[in-house]
This record gives structure tokens, C-alpha cells and sequence, in this order.
């Protein structure tokens, strides 16, 4: 089926509000073709710049999160990791024009402390710089893990206990949403997972309570518009019924 063809299939349909994107296969991209690791992370981020270009210019949807970088990513040898980090300082230098001509409001979801100082300055200043845009939302997951997101939440929780301004009684399931570093974005519709992997690996834990969970075995590097549009007619085709008995 042609591309607009397909688009025009999926625009007929209710689409979600928030998609999330676990990039995985990077590795295993470049190891099928005889190529450095590092060469798989370039792929990715070329396939990253589409999806973004493309869910922007057809306004698809108005949050996607993109899962660039966990936690336990640390455990990766130092220069693997030092080569995501230029990789990802060097995308926002050379495209934070384009994407904020284009509308899109970059937020970063994760613990930034550790993060490289050049990096963190190049974020920070691709924030300010498209904090008035609307078209799409874009959130970059970096140093980030869902239990660190639930611990993040329970230390708030703790300090507000200890300076009187919440009692247990007031400690509801909102309330405590609210203390996620997630509480400013939609809880997501949709989870996608490339690279054939059938698991969460401690991306949205409580977020994604009622997610649909859509699992492909594309490699995260040849993930194309096409692919996102299946995904999305996927999801539509499914019943979300959030714990009610639909009638």
C-alpha cells in the first residue's frame, strides 16, 4: 500500500494523544552488516530525525517521548557512551533551527546531573529556545528509568511529609502523580518497542498502567514513516476499556 495511502487510512481513524518510542536494535543493525556499534547509532539517530520530521509536518499526534537513553546504559562501555552523548549534542546544535521553525517544544525527562556539561548546556538552551512552541511536544528520555521516576516521586512525597504539607490521608494515586517527573505529560496510549524485544526494561512503570504495547522485531535504524503508520493503525484496531466492561 502506497504511503499516503496509508496515512490517509490512519487519519481516519482517532489517533492517539501521546506515543512512546523504545529505540532498541541499534547495535544489532550494525553487528548484522559488519559495522562498528557506533556506526548502528547513527542509523538511529537518522531514524529518529524522520520520525520526528514526519510526525511534526503530519501533525499526528501531539506528545511523542523518545527512550534515548536509560539508566542502566551507563554499563555500556565508556566510549559508546561518550559517543551518544556527541552524537545527541551534535543533533540538537544542527537541527535546533529546523525543529523549532517547525513548532517543536523539546523537554528532557531523566536525571541531567551526571550528564556531560557541554551537553547539558546544548539542552538547556534547546529548551528555552522552543519553550513557546505547540505543535509537537517532543520529551527525550536521557538518564532516565522508570524506577528512578517512582523513587524521584517518593522522595518528594517524604520531604513534603517532613515539612507538614501532606499527611498520609492526603497521599492519594493522583497526589502521587503529581510528584512524577512524568506529572506535565499525558500518561501514553501507545508504547512502541523496536528490535524484537517483548519488555518495558524500565521505561514508563507506572505510566504505562493502560498503555496499548505495540513490539516489532525492526531494528530501531530501519523503523521508517511506514512502520509508525502500521503501528498506529495497530493500535487503533484495539479496545481500550481502561478496566471497565464495555457494553
Amino acid at each position: 500500500m502506497p504511503l499516503s495511502d496509508l496515512l490517509e487510512e490512519v487519519r481516519a481513524r482517532p489517533l492517539p494523544r501521546h506515543v512512546a518510542l523504545i529505540m532498541d536494535g541499534n547495535g544489532r543493525w550494525a553487528k548484522a552488516r559488519g559495522l562498528p556499534r557506533t556506526e548502528g547509532h547513527r542509523q538511529g539517530a537518522l531514524a529518529a530525525e524522520r520520525l520526528i520530521r514526519f510526525v511534526g509536518n503530519e501533525k499526528l499526534f501531539p506528545y511523542l517521548t523518545l527512550f534515548a537513553f536509560s539508566t542502566e546504559n551507563w554499563n555500556r562501555p565508556r566510549e559508546e557512551v561518550e559517543f551518544l552523548f556527541r552524537l545527541l549534542e551534535r543533533f540538537i546544535r544542527e537541527k535546533l533551527r529546523e525543529l523549532s521553525e517547525a513548532g517543536v517544544r523539546l523537554s528532557v525527562l531523566g536525571d541531567m546531573a551526571t550528564l556531560p556539561r557541554s551537553l547539558k548546556r546544548s539542552l538547556s538552551e534547546a529548551i528555552e529556545a522552543t519553550k513557546g512552541n505547540d505543535t509537537l511536544h517532543l520529551t527525550v528520555a536521557l538518564n532516565f528509568g522508570g524506577r528512578w521516576a517512582v523513587l524521584e516521586a517518593a522522595r518528594r512525597a517524604v520531604a513534603q511529609a517532613q515539612a507538614g504539607e501532606l499527611s498520609p490521608e492526603a497521599l492519594t494515586e493522583g497526589a502521587f502523580q503529581a510528584l512524577l517527573p512524568t506529572a506535565e505529560l499525558p500518561e501514553p496510549d501507545l508504547i512502541i518497542r523496536t528490535g524484537g524485544h517483548m519488555r518495558l526494561s524500565n521505561f514508563f512503570l507506572w505510566e504505562a498502567a493502560y498503555a496499548e504495547l505495540y513490539f516489532t522485531p525492526t531494528l530501531w535504524p530501519d523503523f521508517d514513516e511506514e512502520a509508525l503508520l502500521l503501528a498506529l493503525r495497530e493500535f487503533q484496531g484495539r479496545t481500550r476499556n481502561f478496566g471497565r466492561v464495555i457494553a
